[in-house]
């Protein structure tokens, strides 16, 4: 199954969220600019329910 990171990570970028540094292993930490929160991003998301749960984390809507 293919990565969901990119279109994941197009998505956070599009709603002003930023990569605030890098995480263990092969995790990034986000910024949401919607609600404030830090929230962690994994390079190899291959569950589009993973892929929602961390849109929602950022006060975004589902969109996978």
């Amino acid at each position: 199954m293919a990565s969901l990171y990119k279109d994941l990570a197009r998505l956070l970028r599009e709603a002003g969220c930023e990569p605030v540094r890098q995480g263990k292993g092969s995790h990034e930490i986000w910024r949401s600019p919607v609600n404030g929160k830090t929230f962690p991003v994994t390079a190899n998301i291959e569950s589009r329910y993973t892929a929602n749960a961390i849109l929602k984390q950022a006060g975004l809507p589902k969109a996978f």
